[in-house]
């Protein structure tokens, strides 16, 4: 399997501003380079005992006093949590971002190329979510789910969010998890299922950024100010309520850690704050040339440690 184009950054898509051009150009290259993760990995053999569940590096205790402590089983364990806790929040924003493109896609023409790369991105969900699932069930790690206030914001986003809103708040999640899987497939201390799957969101997900993006430039063409600097903050919120549920509290008392002292030391840890920066950056720079990057979401996204 060649994953070549995982290395490519998203294109700019303003140079290709037909936006029906820009989705049959997504098309063919789903029909060219899409996969099946049934069939693409290998979910027989067993999981190497040394291998981590991400990136040391991407743990939000790496470079903590904590951290030093733990044993080398400690920290891989720790990070096989914390990456079943990312993957299943990847699964509830999907069935968010499932919902959100049927509906925006309700009533209209079947005919064209942006309809039918809409379906075919929920299609990819689909099988991204049912991957994630059969990942985290053979690392052997119980479900985690958003806190009860982002399931019940996540309830009411799925429900009216429209426009760039909601490809806003897909493309922040899909960012985000872009970055650190580009790292995660790479790293050779790393479990394969972990590569493998980080491998095929990569090709996958690019897409959909591509296609995010050209229906947020779509929607603001001609919009108010005022609309704008709304519709920045609502999705900087998402952003919030998105990476602060990534890392569930729970993982630490499930790692066998003790867990007041490891969410102490987490939110405290300035090396975490500085990756998860670094994962933002391609989304600040086109929130920003979108005019989405308003003084009130910087706030947001500053208290969050996106910027």
């Amino acid at each position: 399997m060649t994953f070549a184009a995982a290395d490519q950054r998203p294109i700019d898509l303003e140079q290709t501003p037909d936006g029906d051009d820009v989705s049959q150009r997504l098309l063919d290259s789903a029909a060219e380079l899409s996969y099946d993760p049934q069939t693409e990995l290998d979910w027989q053999s067993p999981l190497p005992e040394d291998c981590y569940g991400l990136n040391p590096e991407w743990s939000t205790l790496y470079g903590t006093p904590l951290w030093d402590e733990m044993s080398t089983e400690q920290r891989i364990r720790l990070t096989r949590h914390e990456v079943c806790s990312i993957m299943s929040v990847g699964i509830w924003f999907e069935m968010i971002l499932q919902q959100m493109v049927l509906r925006d896609k309700y009533v209209k023409n079947p005919a064209t190329s942006d309809f039918q790369f809409a379906l075919t991105e929920i299609a990819d969900e689909c099988r991204h979510s049912i991957m994630f699932a059969r990942a985290c069930e053979k690392m052997g790690v119980p479900s985690y789910f958003p806190s009860r206030t982002g399931i019940e914001l996540g309830r009411a986003f799925k429900t009216i969010a429209t426009a760039e809103n909601a490809y806003g708040g897909i493309l922040v999640a899909e960012e985000v998890l872009d970055v650190m899987q580009r790292d995660w497939m790479r790293g050779e201390n790393v479990l394969p299922i972990v590569r493998g799957t980080s491998k095929i969101h990569v090709v996958e997900e690019s897409r959909h950024m591509k296609f995010a993006r050209q229906e947020i430039r779509e929607s603001l063409e001609g919009v108010s100010k005022a609309r704008r600097r709304a519709s920045g903050l609502v999705i900087s919120i998402v952003a919030a309520v998105i990476v602060s549920n990534m890392v569930s509290d729970e993982v630490y008392a499930n790692a066998g850690l003790p867990a007041e002292r490891a969410k102490r030391e987490a939110r405290n840890n300035e090396h975490h704050k500085t990756m998860l920066r670094s994962s933002c950056r391609h989304l600040m720079e086109f929130l920003s040339d979108a005019g989405l990057l308003t003084r009130p979401a910087m706030a947001v996204y500053k208290r969050v440690n996106m910027v």
